[in-house]
């Protein structure tokens, strides 16, 4: 059975988040030169990771996957004038519930940054910016939500390449936001929140028309009886949870990296920055995509075709996050002496992102997998299973952070450090960020063994034939290219002495060769091009 559609959607989705990723690339390397890795940064991180969280939340967890199914069947068993109805619905009751989100957040900035700031009450001048930043940064909530509610729609009429370029809108905002306004204010790092405020207003205004064309733009009515909007609503409250462990995570890890050295937040943040554009272009691209295919299989009973589909993603996804975690893992520190070892951005502050990136690379697979096999469980509207795999991997998660903080702690505090109290200590010591890294990794995997356990006992997915092929496919182009990467690092072991020209240079080469390596030996193993579209 061919699915050219869903892969029609996802070249669609990938390109547009390609161009959103890079200039996220450009975004954090503006960030970094102008600002460095300091308490101000620092500040900024904490205020925007809450909306941004809520973006990820919406934009690429619970809201599409409880909205998709929900307006893919209304597509599919109703009339147009249904959806234009339900569609008005959703974003009138969705928008009144965050306009009132939203001021509360207004209201009680301080308590939300002492929330999740915790290790920067006893710094006055932080605290403080860190809530002007939060003010600023808050109504985000509002608009992405409701730019999500958008692209769902868009996304289930395979209208994937607006909803992926909206992002774009942020990026070019914020690098505007870094290399121009910055310098004009007083205080430099407001300009981040304000270029964040600006971005959310425009991405939403950035789809409407595309949802016009559709006819799908009606006047925004609260409908919290509407027996739909009840529907996705009671589906959408467990997704809450379970459809965003890894963001969760990460705003947790907020709250426990404010008690670490100062930098630490920006050192973890610029980390993230290499899982994304792997993690956002594929990933989260085949979630999105493989979503309303796996919805409208589900509908129409057609089980062969839903276990198709998966396996097709499954597939895929390994196809890109394997080699993605080993390129990495190898190329950590050249990408970051690279693109961040500028301006005020020093060598320590480079090292200490390579750190994190190398264990949080190690965690891409599951991170990229998780995000392809949520929809088969949430296009069945099944939202309790995930729910009880991401209980199990938040608590482990905030388990493994002690553990792993405690453990570097004591492999790397001096023997005076280590006589004294514990907080005092860790908010001594630098490095200490990569054991959240560490935490993360590992619960993202325990949460894959558990999303994948319970998608076998559900019995909706059959392994198709090929997979054995497939494997030794992999393991041999990955080996060929961990082969070619780690001659370039022998043949240039130097990156940090050299000038940025020749970084740029040798980077490009080793990235080039090592890509061609991959793809040239996947075709040798007898992978061809019609291998992407069979499902």
């Amino acid at each position: 059975m061919k699915s050219p559609s869903m892969f029609r959607g996802l070249l669609s989705f990938s390109s547009m988040t390609m161009i959103s990723r890079v200039l996220g690339l450009l975004r954090d390397i503006s960030m970094s030169h102008v600002f460095g890795a300091n308490a101000a940064t620092d500040a900024f991180v904490i205020a925007f990771r809450i909306p941004n969280f809520m973006r990820r939340l919406f934009a690429e967890g619970s809201f599409s996957t409880a909205f998709v199914p929900v307006f893919t069947e209304v597509k599919q068993t109703g009339t147009h004038e249904d959806l234009k109805q339900l569609l008005s619905r959703v974003s009138g009751t969705l928008g009144g519930v965050l306009l009132v989100v939203t001021a509360l957040g207004l209201i009680f900035a301080p308590q939300v940054a002492g929330t999740f700031a915790p290790g920067a009450l006893d710094q006055p001048h932080k605290f403080d910016l860190t809530t002007h930043l939060v003010r600023l940064t808050f109504p985000f909530i509002l608009f992405v939500s409701l730019t999500a509610l958008a692209g769902g729609a868009l996304n289930s009429f395979h209208r994937f390449a607006l909803p992926a370029l909206a992002p774009v809108i942020l990026n070019i905002c914020m690098i505007a936001g870094a290399l121009w306004l910055a310098p004009r204010l007083d205080t430099p790092i407001m300009a981040m929140g304000w270029a964040v405020l600006l971005a959310g207003a425009l991405q939403l205004l950035f789809l409407l028309p595309a949802l016009r064309k559709l006819d799908l733009l009606g006047i925004p009515r609260w409908g919290w009886r509407h027996p739909q909007v009840r529907r996705i609503m009671r589906l959408m409250v467990p997704t809450l949870f379970g459809s965003s462990v890894a963001q969760l995570n990460l705003l947790l890890d907020t709250v426990v990296i404010s008690l670490l050295v100062t930098g630490s937040q920006t050192w973890l943040w610029q980390s993230t920055r290499f899982l994304e554009l792997p993690l956002g272009v594929f990933g989260v691209a085949l979630g999105t995509v493989i979503l309303p295919a796996l919805s409208r299989h589900h509908v129409s009973t057609d089980r062969a075709g839903f276990s198709k589909a998966l396996d097709w993603g499954l597939r895929l996804t390994l196809l890109i996050a394997v080699p993605a975690m080993f390129a990495l893992l190898l190329l950590a520190g050249p990408l970051v002496d690279t693109l961040f070892q500028n301006g005020h951005y020093t060598a320590f502050d480079a090292h200490m992102s390579t750190l994190s990136i190398i264990a949080l690379s190690c965690g891409l697979p599951a991170y990229a997998l998780v995000k392809v096999v949520l929809p088969a469980f949430y296009a069945r509207q099944d939202t309790r299973t995930p729910v009880r795999a991401g209980v199990a991997a938040l608590v482990a998660n905030m388990l493994f952070n002690g553990v792993f903080i405690v453990l570097l702690f004591e492999l790397w505090a001096s023997p005076a450090l280590k006589q004294g109290s514990l907080l005092d200590g860790i908010a001594q010591v630098p490095g200490l960020h990569v054991g959240l890294a560490i935490a993360s990794t590992l619960s993202s995997y325990l949460n894959f063994v558990l999303l994948w356990r319970w998608l076998k006992r559900a019995g909706v997915y059959q392994r198709e034939p090929g997979w054995t092929r497939h494997w030794l496919r992999l393991a041999l182009a990955c080996a060929a290219m961990v082969v070619v990467l780690l001659f370039g690092r022998w043949l240039w072991p130097d990156w940090m002495g050299v000038p940025v020209f020749a970084r740029v240079w040798h980077l490009s080469v080793l990235v080039a060769a090592g890509g061609a390596t991959y793809v040239g030996m996947l075709f040798v193993g007898g992978f061809r091009m019609r291998d992407l579209r069979s499902t």
